[in-house]
């Protein structure tokens, strides 16, 4: 592959993660639902809350593709996650050389493309979109870790839970919770409470819906906890479709490493309309 390709990984994933809270796809699984109570209904999202993590960090190898139209491209590299603090994905040339960097911290998203020594750091709320969804760190955090959430908050409380609704069925639930032009769902196993699946939908009467499918596959524990080593990511906008896989080998939760990057004063800034026109060009 050429080095020229990597920058263009970046640009097809960064727009796809600025927008990853803005989309959904509609849970395709059928279930047969049972008129549950509020109280059912309440007991079995508080067994998909206890699914989450208790490890603070989740690092991992990693197989990293991005396809859009007939393109396609895929690459190894690294992820390193710090539970409320940062999510890193180090995309790598020939094996051993990082090309690449998308960074998301609790204040800033950072791409950097160090074959050509550009990069791009924004706060969520220069983003139109992020900024007008109440999307932050935490909702693209909850997605990764294979969690629920709501827009606006850090983490779910008892009082929260009960703004979801679940419908019951023979082996999957269907979760869901609205909020203005924004619909979310979850598909979870009934018997274990586990997350299959994240969707999320932004409607757009004017022009038009976008729509994320999170597929969560190959569970593997982490003290006692099962993460999902096998995201299948699908973003559909109006005018173009990017499907990201991220296949983690060797999962782990190391924690000596350093959570923010500098970037070196060789760098060029560049803005994210260059970084989205980059994208929608290619």
């Amino acid at each position: 592959m050429k080095l020229t390709s990597y920058f263009k990984i970046l640009a097809l994933a960064a727009p796809l993660f600025l927008a990853a809270c803005g989309t959904h796809k509609k849970a395709t699984k059928t279930v047969t639902p049972t008129a549950p109570d509020a109280l059912e209904q309440q007991e079995f999202l508080h067994k998909v809350k206890e699914n989450q993590q208790t490890t603070q960090f989740v690092t991992s190898k990693l197989k990293f593709s991005v396809e859009v139209g007939q393109q396609k491209v895929s690459l190894t590299g690294n992820l390193k996650m710090k539970r409320d603090d940062v999510i890193r994905l180090q995309l790598m040339a020939f094996g051993f050389v990082e090309a690449g960097r998308l960074e998301f911290t609790k204040d800033y998203v950072l791409v950097m493309d160090r074959i050509n020594k550009l990069y791009m750091r924004a706060p969520y709320d220069y983003v139109d979109f992020l900024r007008q969804s109440g999307i932050s760190f935490y909702t693209l955090q909850a997605l990764f870790w294979n969690e629920l959430f709501q827009p606006g908050k850090i983490r779910l409380q008892d009082e929260d839970m009960k703004k979801f609704n679940a419908t019951l069925g023979d082996e999957d639930v269907v979760i869901s919770y609205e909020e203005g032009r924004m619909g979310y769902s979850w598909l979870a196993e009934d018997k274990t409470g586990v997350i299959k699946m994240a969707n999320i939908l932004y409607k757009d009467p004017l022009n038009g819906n976008s729509q994320l499918n999170w597929d969560y596959l190959g569970f593997k524990p982490i003290e006692k906890k099962q993460f999902p080593t096998n995201m299948n990511v699908t973003l559909t906008t109006p005018s173009k479709e990017v499907k990201l896989g991220i296949t983690l080998n060797y999962l782990g939760n190391e924690s000596d490493w350093e959570t923010r990057t500098k970037v070196s004063d060789k760098y060029r800034e560049v803005t994210v309309d260059e970084i989205l026109r980059r994208f929608m060009a290619l």
